[in-house]
């Protein structure tokens, strides 16, 4: 049985992104720019489904959020999606830039004993997108 969390997901070449933040905090974007700008395929917006299976934990999203971005100002769009990947690295969005640490120690998102490697970052930073592909090559 899958637990439903408050977060997005994206794969990016076959390795799962999970977006972690508050409301507000920029995963939405996070994900929007990653699909425009890097060829992401959306896997879940706000809403994410995660199951360990084989060691891997497995993002999916609710039925009724398949395909479903918001797009903060437009609205919601259908978006092409993936409708499961498995997550390689985690993105914890903060809101207040001076709470980013410039030289972090290792942190990790947890699941069912599972550990992911996790990155405190700003959503709103212009090298956000950057700073995400970047932690892909650490994990």
């Amino acid at each position: 049985m899958g637990t439903n969390i408050h977060a997005s997901c994206v794969d990016f070449l076959g390795q799962g992104i999970l977006i972690t933040g508050i409301s507000g905090s920029g995963k939405s974007d996070l994900c929007l720019r990653l699909i425009m700008e890097q060829g992401a395929k959306l896997v879940a917006d706000d809403r994410v489904n995660l199951t360990l299976f084989q060691d891997n934990i497995i993002a999916t999203a609710p039925t009724i959020l398949q395909g479903l971005l918001e797009v903060r100002g437009v609205g919601i769009i259908n978006i092409q999606y993936c409708p499961q990947t498995s997550i390689k690295l985690a993105i914890n969005l903060i809101n207040d830039f001076d709470k980013i640490e410039r030289m972090p120690e290792e942190k990790y998102f947890e699941f069912r004993g599972k550990k992911i490697r996790c990155f405190d970052l700003y959503g709103k930073d212009s090298s956000i997108v950057s700073k995400v592909l970047a932690a892909l090559t650490l994990v």
